[in-house]
């Protein structure tokens, strides 16, 4: 499976990589839409391992090694920046600012001191750097307590997961300014790294609750492992943040409405009184209404195989959530499919699959001797 994708890799990128070469532009915003949406499932899994140590969470412990793996990824990405990092004058209006004028002039030079290729490389640098020794360390400790065993890897892996939270939330929100709302150096939202962060942390329950239904019949993976009790779990995980998703969204637009400052304004305007709008609606109604009403059937949620395809959806529309922030800067005039989104988002999609097929061998697909183990297996929720 690794080599496959691997292979899908190497082909649907380097056809991205051929259409940059007609239309630089076009390549690098749909390469970026692509890049931020499996980072941010990698980055979100890594986020949700973390709080579920802070927890001190036994329930999920037969699933942690999988929720471990997905963030290992992570050095892929470091690589698959280069490409963003080499064609930031194409998607980034602040890199030459010479050719501005007016409002976006003033904005560009305004933020200078902040919005400039060595230091903007540099905060890249930092984010990874902490986002991979973060998951090298809470990995490492799991599989090496495999061998050991005992509660001191475990207080490790507690300690750091709690206390790592408030890096990843900075480096996170931090990232998002960067790379997607300094994409109009016009627009600033206090929220927009939580709203990042909402869809991506939605994601990575999405990807972790296909993987279980996927491994459910595979006696050497964790899917067999879990009872319907996780899996109901899950869901409610899908249903909750399904709606803290809409709020974090809805909050933002209200906030940006009620002040109808004109730097803010604009930033909404493409997105609602254009073609955009169209999107909008239907990410109000796919990505919030029509999950949230089905996730609230209880047989459902207890259902791997029909959970998964609520799951799949979810998936799909934040892809539709991310193409939206970012294709406007493109097309300001309303959607406009290209074969390019296509590609970068198999490219990439493929890549960070061979990557987590690749990290998980060589390692039991549970936390073998954790002590809780045996607890998280007889999971039932009071």
């Amino acid at each position: 499976l690794a080599g496959g994708a691997a292979a899908v890799a190497a082909a649907a990128l380097g056809l991205t990589a051929a259409g940059g070469a007609g239309d630089p532009r076009q390549a690098l915003a749909s390469y970026l839409v692509a890049f931020v949406y499996w980072l941010g499932i990698a980055l979100g899994a890594l986020i949700l391992l973390g709080a579920l140590h802070a927890a001190k969470a036994r329930w999920p412990v037969v699933l942690r090694r999988f929720l471990e793996t997905i963030p290992q990824t992570l050095p892929l990405f470091a690589l698959l920046f280069v490409p963003i990092a080499l064609g930031l004058e194409h998607v980034f209006v602040w890199v030459r600012p010479e050719g501005l004028t007016g409002e976006m002039a003033h904005a560009v030079h305004h933020k200078h001191a902040y919005l400039n290729v060595p230091f903007f490389l540099a905060r890249a640098a930092g984010y990874f750097v902490v986002w991979i020794l973060v998951a090298h360390l809470l990995r490492a400790w799991s599989v090496r307590q495999d061998q050991a065993g005992g509660h001191a890897l475990t207080l490790a892996q507690r300690r750091l997961g709690a206390g790592a939270l408030p890096f990843l939330a900075l480096t996170l929100s931090f990232a998002s300014f960067d790379w997607m709302m300094s994409l109009d150096p016009r627009f600033f939202s206090t929220i927009f790294g939580v709203y990042w962060f909402a869809g991506s942390f939605l994601g990575a329950f999405a990807v972790l609750v296909i993987a279980a239904a996927a491994t459910r019949g595979l006696p050497d993976h964790f899917g067999h492992h879990l009872n319907v009790d996780h899996v109901h779990s899950l869901g409610k995980f899908l249903l909750a943040f399904t709606a803290f998703w809409a709020y974090i969204a809805f909050s933002q637009y209200m906030l940006i409405w009620i002040a109808n400052v004109p730097e803010e304004v604009p930033w909404y305007i493409v997105r609602s009184k254009t073609p955009w709008g169209r999107v909008g609606i239907f990410l109000a109604v796919g990505h919030f209404a029509l999950p949230f009403l089905v996730l609230l059937s209880r047989a459902l949620k207890r259902d791997a195989r029909k959970l998964a395809v609520v799951a799949a959806w979810l998936l799909l529309v934040h892809w539709v959530d991310v193409h939206w922030v970012i294709m406007p800067l493109v097309h300001p005039e309303g959607p406009s499919p290209s074969w390019l989104d296509v590609t970068a988002f198999v490219g990439v999609g493929a890549a960070f699959l061979a990557a987590l097929v690749f990290r998980m061998r060589g390692a039991a697909t549970v936390p073998v001797r954790d002590p809780y183990l045996e607890e998280s297996l007889r999971y039932q929720p009071p």
